[in-house]
């Protein structure tokens, strides 16, 4: 039986759902970024039980399609700009729509309506997120960061940037804030990014 998981973004949030549905007594075939599939039928009671469990943690089971296709988007759009290494060989919507086996059209106009934000936008704001643990963590220079990130030039992401947080990112690897956290830094410029991707809003990213 497959489990439909909202909020449930990052490694740490696989490893506590896994964990839960062990201690409940159920086993899991596998568990990705928004979902979980175990050998067992879930009885009402279960659901229930583990719904609120989940919901301490600030995630959540979710039944509703369209709320389930919602929330594959935003996983597939966290898990390529945050998890995978390689750039994409095909285009966004493209790589999107096969994934879901959607027009992509639909899902465009379906996130849009219910989340006010345009996929596009969506995946910008998470792959400035990205950009900016990249310049924090030091590791690469800025030509090695939009290569990474798949941007055509250093202008295209730094112009990009800017539109987003209303900074550049010389500014950032300039800047002697290293252990500040990132999101601390553009907080009055992160009014989109309400979609509980910071730790000081949820307990599990």
């Amino acid at each position: 039986m497959k489990l439909y998981i909202k909020y449930m973004v990052s490694l740490r949030c696989k490893m506590f759902v896994k964990n839960e549905l062990t201690n409940m007594g159920l086993h899991c075939r596998t568990v990705e970024l928004g979902e979980a599939d175990v050998e067992e039928d879930i009885s009402p009671e279960q659901w229930k039980e583990l719904d609120i469990i989940l919901r301490k943690s600030g995630i959540e089971l979710m039944e509703n399609k369209k709320s389930i296709l919602i929330e594959k988007i935003k996983n597939i759009v966290v898990e390529l700009v945050h998890y995978v290494e390689e750039p994409l060989q095909i285009n966004f919507s493209d790589y999107l729509g096969s994934k879901l086996n959607h027009d992509y059209t639909y899902l465009s106009n379906l996130f849009s309506e219910t989340q006010g934000i345009t996929i596009e936008h969506f995946h910008i704001v998470h792959k400035i997120e990205r950009v900016k643990e990249l310049l924090i963590y030091d590791e690469l220079n800025i030509t090695e960061i939009a290569q990474k990130m798949n941007y055509s030039s250093v202008a295209h992401l730094s112009t990009q940037f800017k539109k987003i947080t209303g900074l550049t990112p010389s500014f950032l690897r300039k800047s002697k804030i290293k252990n500040v956290k990132p999101w601390k830094i553009f907080e009055s410029y992160n009014a989109t990014l309400k979609f509980r991707m910071s730790c000081d809003n949820h307990p599990l990213y």
